[in-house]
């Protein structure tokens, strides 16, 4: 992209001087990333932000949603007295109108102050595993006294149970592909637990289960920390939204916890590692414990088992479909993951009982 053109965007956001230089951030999977220098001696850098318009459809509810969140906990913390306040929380940067982002010919551009000498990390360990807990269970609680009919769905239906069961049965019925014969196990696999998994939805509307304000996206390295080591706050809220707070437990587990790869080919390979679990629900409960109900806390195991079988659903359904929404690195690809996250899942189903008791005894310390 045309640095001059990113620099004169940049301009129409109400940043400290003038823009001077532009270079890329990241590696995203899903929007790009420019540090923005300006010739302020005083101002901070900012960070100049691509939305990907395919993935976040509602703009308006996306930035809506991150300027409420972003200034909920900002007021929180400075009635607590933390200090630094813009590198605990992040910083929405206006248009010069007012605005919360701009649409420029079809492509949509947010700002952010530029967090100084902040990393993130990408290894999972026990100990960022709890840190991660601690991290999302505290952004969990300080938003817990939202309602959260406040905030929309920046992606409808995302973690659904209910929903991903009906894109596959309608993938299913159709077989666009003929896939569906040689995968019969895999359906099988499917449907002798979606009862089971589809009771989050059923609890909520019987009024058992509440829904909170959630980050749906819990990656290790959606945590930013100081050069020291210090957290400093959460980040990449494209995903905060209303959700179970299992959205938030599960899918950190799904990927830190598993022994293997997402893709991979040798399922002797994947399994659930029991040691990240315990590090992050202790953390988690440490931070979350404070406002979750009982309910919540007993579901944990359902949500430790929940996203795994979601993921297998939905890279099977995108299988049947033809690989019409995943990436593939060749025909088989979503197949491969399928049958990864259902050995992952199957593992933690044989770990049950510990996993259980592990809760019952966190949650009894906590």
């Amino acid at each position: 992209m045309n640095i001059d053109n990113i620099l004169r965007i940049a301009g129409r956001f109400s940043i400290n001087g003038n823009a001077i230089s532009a270079e890329p951030v990241g590696n995203g999977w899903i929007n790009d990333t420019f540090r923005i220098v300006t010739d302020s001696t005083t101002g901070p850098d900012y960070n100049l932000q691509r939305i990907n318009h395919n993935v976040f459809k509602d703009v308006d509810t996306l930035q809506n949603n991150i300027k409420y969140v972003t200034g909920h906990i900002r007021r929180k913390l400075q009635a607590c007295g933390t200090e630094d306040l813009d590198r605990k929380v992040l910083t929405v940067i206006e248009t010069r109108e007012g605005g919360l982002y701009i649409n420029e010919n079809g492509e949509y551009w947010r700002a952010y102050t530029f967090i100084s000498d902040a990393v993130t990390y990408e290894k999972v360990d026990e100990e960022s595993s709890r840190m991660a807990g601690l991290a999302f269970g505290e952004f969990e609680h300080m938003l817990s006294d939202v309602n959260p009919k406040i905030l929309g769905e920046t992606i409808p239906r995302f973690h659904d149970m209910e929903f991903r069961i009906e894109e596959f049965e309608s993938a299913l019925s159709a077989d666009r592909t003929g896939r569906a014969k040689e995968t019969e196990d895999l359906i099988l696999e499917v449907r002798k637990r979606k009862d089971g998994m589809c009771i989050a939805e059923r609890m909520y509307r019987e009024g058992k289960l509440p829904k909170r304000i959630c980050h749906c996206d819990t990656k290790v390295n959606n945590m930013m920390f100081d050069r020291n080591g210090n957290f400093l706050c959460v980040i990449d809220l494209d995903t905060v939204m209303p959700s179970f707070v299992f959205s938030d437990i599960g899918d950190f587990l799904r990927s830190a916890a598993n022994t293997g790869e997402e893709d991979d080919r040798n399922p002797d390979n994947v399994n659930f590692n029991m040691s990240i679990f315990k590090a992050f629900i202790g953390g988690y409960i440490e931070s979350a414990g404070k406002f979750l109900t009982d309910t919540e806390k007993e579901m944990i195991p359902f949500a430790v088992a929940l996203f795994p079988y979601m993921q297998f659903v939905r890279f099977f359904t995108d299988y049947l479909n033809g690989d019409t929404y995943y990436k593939i690195k060749y025909p088989e690809h979503n197949l491969v993951r399928s049958r990864a996250q259902l050995k992952l899942l199957q593992s933690i189903e044989s770990q049950m009982p510990e996993i259980k008791a592990a809760v019952r005894e966190i949650t009894r310390q906590g």
